[in-house]
């Protein structure tokens, strides 16, 4: 019955920010802003969902500027999870299919977040340009899942270097963000899915090196992300031994 009731609440709760992120987003179409607030209220449907969250940020990322942002990608609880750590003048790209997806997309796009075609290989690599052109001349920061594809509890995947080239072009840092992972933790019958940290690193500068060789600064970058996402991932299952421990 929970369960019944919880998607009843989340489906209500998702169409109804879209559409008012929509309606806003009209007055101001595509304002760098526009994805910052729609995110903050798609964020607050986690508790719909059971789940607490808790940001981490260094001080090394605050008020950092133009960056483009890399995160890795679990599944379609993304939308409500990750909302949470979205930044202000920060966009995302998305898969141009997205704005067929009833009320999601129509809100995705005039929200101002950047499609692409990622059929068409020549329009993917321009893309990279474009993008770096509108972090340069708009002060934009990028969010983007340098995996390509939703890991479904298989860890990190394999880094494609389209979001580290992007950074290249537009003269800006890479700051990774780390979610724990929440593959078959979100139970819709179960009251308390416990918690989720989302953890920004400190930024990675393309300079020197990172310029010449590309990909090991990618393969590095990954790395570090997959050390951490292990750290997360202990540190939850510890928080949740010591509960148990306590109960008993």
């Amino acid at each position: 019955m929970l369960a019944v009731i919880r998607i009843l609440l989340v489906t209500i709760a998702l169409v109804i920010v879209c559409v008012f992120a929509s309606l806003f987003s009209l007055l101001r179409p595509f304002h760098k802003n526009n994805v910052h607030y729609a995110a903050k209220y798609l964020g607050k449907i986690t508790r719909l969902l059971g789940l607490e969250i808790e940001i981490r940020m260094p001080d090394s990322v605050k008020n950092i500027g133009p960056v483009v942002y890399v995160c890795n990608h679990q599944s379609s609880w993304d939308i409500f999870t990750l909302a949470n750590a979205v930044q202000p003048n920060t966009v995302s790209l998305g898969k141009k299919s997205l704005k067929w997806i009833p009320f999601f997309g129509q809100m995705y796009w005039l929200t101002g977040n950047i499609l692409i075609d990622r059929t068409n290989t020549n329009k993917a690599m321009n893309t990279i340009s474009l993008t770096a052109k509108k972090i340069k001349e708009k002060n934009l920061s990028v969010w983007l899942f340098p995996e390509g594809t939703r890991s479904k509890g298989r860890g990190i995947l394999p880094f494609k270097t389209g979001a580290f080239r992007t950074a290249l072009q537009a003269d800006v840092p890479i700051v990774p963000i780390c979610a724990s992972s929440y593959h078959d933790i979100i139970k819709m019958n179960r009251w308390d899915n416990g918690k989720i940290i989302i953890e920004f690193l400190d930024p990675v500068y393309l300079a020197g090196d990172g310029k010449d060789n590309i990909r090991a600064v990618t393969n590095d970058t990954r790395q570090m992300m997959c050390e951490k996402f292990k750290l997360l991932n202990q540190e939850i299952t510890s928080e949740i031994s010591g509960e148990v421990k306590g109960v008993n």
